[in-house]
């Protein structure tokens, strides 16, 4: 397994087992409470993250074997029986269908790890980026259930490791544009990282070139990707500082999903 591809399996297979302990003593009537994502109970984020599992088996051995990617109506197809599932088969069936999905990527060898390419919109993902892309919402959505269980939660650490130096896709894909055009200067610890985050028509995240006095916002990493996904409210926070940063500010420009 290429050395940059497994610390992403590895953090995978960690965040699966922080899913199966989460969520395994939960009760049926806990099953049926809302999670962080308030449109969905935590069945719905199981059922979204079982579904998404089933999903990425399809996209992995499609690549693997260099067939066509699987079209929507085969991913329609998953859902459909994913929702029509009570809230205890979504919880009893997601934890062996996400289990399934990180022995397959562990179950590959060095050749195929090397050679694997899947067309994600106009980007071509390697085996790292697509595993990452994976973490990024299980990850996530493990908080989303967690943290309604305990307020004090935080999204896995080695998770945010991988996932701190990806975020600027992300960044772009779910920021807002809500105000005025600024740039903030983002300095994160744990791990230490330095952006700029320039919101004006669209948001871009990229690295700080150490010149330009900017207001600044230093807070740990895993509370900057909580801020990008949208869920650093002010109930769940983390020591944070800011130097001319409106923080309610940056929430509405990523304003979750």
């Amino acid at each position: 397994m290429p050395p940059e591809t497994h610390p992403a399996v590895a953090a995978l297979r960690r965040s699966h087992q922080r899913l199966r302990a989460v969520t395994e003593p939960l009760d049926p009537a806990q099953l049926r409470e809302p999670s962080y994502a308030s449109e969905w109970t935590v069945a719905q984020v199981l059922s979204h993250l079982g579904s998404g599992a089933q999903i990425g088996g399809l996209v992995l051995r499609a690549a693997v074997a260099g067939a066509p990617s699987p079209d929507q109506a085969q991913f329609a197809a998953i859902w459909a029986v994913w929702d029509a599932k009570t809230p205890d088969e979504q919880s009893a069936d997601a934890i062996p269908a996400d289990r399934a999905l990180v022995e397959a990527y562990e179950n590959l060898d060095d050749d195929q790890l090397r050679d694997l390419r899947v067309a994600f919109g106009p980007m071509e993902l390697d085996a790292a980026g697509l595993v990452r892309l994976r973490l990024s919402e299980h990850a996530v959505h493990t908080w989303d259930i967690g943290v309604v269980l305990d307020p004090a939660a935080t999204v896995d650490p080695a998770a945010v490791a991988e996932l701190v130096d990806s975020i600027g896709m992300m960044a772009g894909f779910a920021g807002k544009p809500a105000g005025a055009p600024l740039r903030v200067r983002v300095s994160t610890t744990e791990p230490v990282r330095e952006f700029v985050l320039d919101v004006g028509e669209q948001v871009q995240l990229g690295p700080w070139d150490g010149t330009a006095e900017l207001p600044r916002l230093t807070l740990p990493a895993e509370a900057f990707l909580r801020l990008v996904y949208g869920r650093l409210d002010a109930g769940h926070p983390r020591p944070l500082q800011t130097d001319g940063v409106d923080l309610d500010e940056l929430r509405k420009t990523f304003p979750g999903f």
